[in-house]
């Protein structure tokens, strides 16, 4: 199965214990591979298949932790 690779823009992270909180919650989600969270730029970019995970899943688990998030370029 092929996997995938998602960026995400990440707003409202402000130190490390954000990055590690954004990197635990998409990690959770249903056919992530792997998942790289980086403070500057406020980012995600994770490795995914695509038949078990949607960029609304994605989005959905950082926010529902506090860091509302979008696809970004990248």
């Amino acid at each position: 199965m092929a996997m995938e690779r998602v960026t995400l823009a990440i707003t409202g992270m402000t130190c490390g214990h954000c990055v590690a909180v954004v990197k635990k919650a998409l990690a959770a989600v249903p056919g992530v591979e792997t998942v790289d969270v980086t403070l500057s730029p406020p980012r995600a970019v994770i490795s995914c298949d695509p038949s078990r995970t949607t960029m609304e899943m994605l989005t959905k688990a950082t926010a529902e932790e506090g860091y509302p998030s979008s696809p970004a370029a990248g």
